[in-house]
Formats: C-alpha cells, sequence, structure tokens
C-alpha cells in the first residue's frame, strides 16, 4: 500500500506527537508499505520520515520548489519529488494513494484532509481517511463535523467518509477494516 500521511512540521508543540509521527511511519515500513508525505525535516513531518526509514522502508516526499529553497526538505530521503507549488503537491500526495492518515497538524494539514474528504464526498477519492487522535488534538474536530451532519449541510452517510483511532498502533488495522466507499458517492453527495 501507498500511504499518505498528513502533518504538522512544528517543531515546537509537545514532543508525544512527534513520538506519534515516529511510531506511525515504522509502523507503516515495517509492514511492507510505502510512506508518501510533504518531504519536510523537521517537527511531525521528519518524525514520520524518521520512523520508516529506521525501518528502512520506503519513503516519497513531495515537497514545492519554494521549500527546498529555505532546506526545509528531509536531507535523508532516496526519492524526494519537487514540485512548483501547493496545489501540485496535495494533488501529487493524494494520487495513487491507497490511504490517507492525518496527524495533528496546522492550517495546511487541515487543507489537506479536508480537501481529500470532499473529493470522497463527491466520489473522485474512494480510499479510507484516518484521522490520529494524539492527545485528544481531533476530539473537537470530530464534534464540529457531527454538528455539521446534524445541521444536515452533510448527510448521515458522510459521517463513514473518515475515521478516528487513539494511536498509531491502531491505524494499519482501521485502514483494513474500512468498507470501501460506494462508487456511486455523487448519488449521496447533495443533502436533500
Amino acid at each position: 500500500m501507498r500511504i499518505c500521511v498528513y502533518c504538522a512540521s512544528s517543531a515546537s508543540c509537545d514532543p508525544d506527537y512527534h513520538r506519534a509521527a515516529f511510531d506511525l511511519g515504522a509502523r507503516i515500513a515495517k509492514a511492507g508499505h510505502t510512506l508518501v508525505y510533504g518531504g519536510g525535516g523537521v517537527g511531525s513531518m521528519g518524525a514520520v520520515a524518521d520512523g520508516a526509514l529506521s525501518e528502512h522502508g520506503e519513503v516519497i516526499g513531495i515537497i514545492p520548489r519554494f521549500m527546498t529553497e529555505v532546506e526545509w526538505q528531509h536531507p535523508g530521503l532516496a526519492s524526494l519529488e519537487i514540485v512548483e507549488d501547493m496545489r501540485e503537491r496535495k494533488h501529487r500526495l493524494l494520487t495513487g494513494s491507497d490511504a490517507v492518515v492525518t496527524l495533528p497538524g496546522g492550517c495546511g494539514t487541515f487543507e489537506e484532509v479536508f480537501e481529500a474528504i470532499t473529493l470522497k464526498r463527491l466520489g473522485i477519492y474512494f480510499n479510507p481517511i484516518i484521522f490520529v487522535n494524539t492527545r485528544g488534538f481531533y476530539t473537537g474536530l470530530m464534534q464540529f463535523l457531527e454538528l455539521s451532519i446534524r445541521e444536515r449541510m452533510m448527510g448521515d452517510a458522510h459521517a463513514a467518509m473518515w475515521s478516528m483511532v487513539d494511536d498509531p498502533s491502531q491505524v494499519l488495522d482501521e485502514i483494513a477494516r474500512t468498507p470501501a466507499w460506494p462508487s456511486d458517492a455523487r448519488r449521496f453527495a447533495a443533502v436533500k
């Protein structure tokens, strides 16, 4: 599997976030899967890559050119794809991925995962989208998404577009048990 991981580049957050990212990367590689992520070398981004590399895993980084000009890229990657802008990066991260895993992050992480959810709702992306709720980070977001469903901005069926686990040790099992998203998802994309 090619597993796309969205996460933060912050080096200032609680170290628990970096430990969880490292653990996830190591588990992905140990299971023989490929990690594809944003190519950064610090924060959770660097940690998830370091985790996969510690298990001799295949890691693909995709990073916009302007980030390499300030040396944000991970120095240990054998595969670093340099793209022109953030839009191309998001497209390349998601294209060909068999699952999306979202670790805690900031506005860039939110933008990436919400684009994946939107594409799933529209029947363009069909694969699992998993949130890792390290330190309860995504509890409030899940409540907000549930509110969106209760207020009929999304339909009840849309709650199945994502799932959440508490720990990186649960991610691969959660991916395996996620049911296939319906091929006719556009039929119920609009709430009627």
